[in-house]
């Protein structure tokens, strides 16, 4: 069994990454900005990091925020690891990172060149967007009395614990470098999934396909950010949306 340091630990995905280390008995540290003992800010670094990293095999690199600072992030994170001797350095991004020009997909994949260039042994998975992601897009959305919606756009949400699972087994292994991509067991139109949505939450709203500008929402129109060939996920939305309190499906 190693030590494992997961960043972001408290999150969506590094929450359920954790669980799942520890359930298989490997030692595993969480690293967040308030999660204590270790509790770093990424984007400052500073001894904290290196007193944190000091005596781990494996990192998960699960931190991330659309606010900015995740390249400075990665490099702080990067250095410490290289100064303490971290043998693998596992990274979990967004497919369509190089395919989209979409500015958090631009740092994404600005932080995939750097683990890449790192000098470290290390293992990079792209995943579709999370059924999480896609509920609170609808969750938003249908503050309106009819929610707008992208024209023309469709998407692949996956479950984030089977893209945990997946992490975990990249994390006791040796390092791949780029990995196959995850995607979500469907490609759904979203009036599809927002329709889902209004099903399982009992609410009533007029859909209104919104034409936007831009090349970022041409590649996303285009399924820039989808895997339709990696389909690996199983869990689809109404059954995600099954296990959310008062749902009615």
């Amino acid at each position: 069994m190693t030590t494992i340091l997961v960043t972001g630990g408290t999150g969506t995905l590094g929450r359920l990454v954790t669980e799942r280390l520890r359930a298989a008995g490997h030692e595993v540290r969480v690293l967040s900005r308030h999660a204590q003992p270790y509790a770093v800010d990424l984007r400052e670094g500073g001894p904290g990091l290196d007193a944190a990293l000091d005596g781990v095999d494996t990192v998960v690199h699960c931190a991330s925020t659309p606010r900015g600072g995740d390249e400075q992030a990665a490099r702080h994170l990067v250095g410490a690891a290289r100064r303490v001797g971290v043998r693998h350095l596992v990274y979990i991004s967004i497919v369509g990172v190089d395919q989209v020009p979409f500015g958090y997909y631009t740092t994404k994949l600005a932080v995939e060149r750097i683990v890449e260039e790192s000098g470290l042994g290390w293992t990079i998975l792209r995943a579709t967007q999370f059924h999480d992601l896609v509920l609170q897009v609808l969750e938003y959305a249908a503050k309106l009395p009819v929610m707008p919606l992208p024209a023309g756009v469709s998407d692949q949400p996956i479950d984030a614990g089977e893209v945990a699972d997946r992490l975990c087994a990249l994390a006791v292994g040796d390092p791949a470098g780029r990995v196959a991509d995850m995607g979500g067991p469907e490609v759904r139109a979203f009036p599809d999934l927002a329709r889902a949505y209004l099903r399982a939450s009992g609410r009533r709203r007029g859909l209104l396909n919104v034409p936007l500008a831009g090349k970022a929402y041409r590649a996303f129109r285009e399924g820039g950010h989808l895997a339709p060939e990696r389909a690996e996920g199983r869990i689809t939305f109404e059954q995600y949306l099954s296990t959310r309190p008062g749902a009615r499906v």
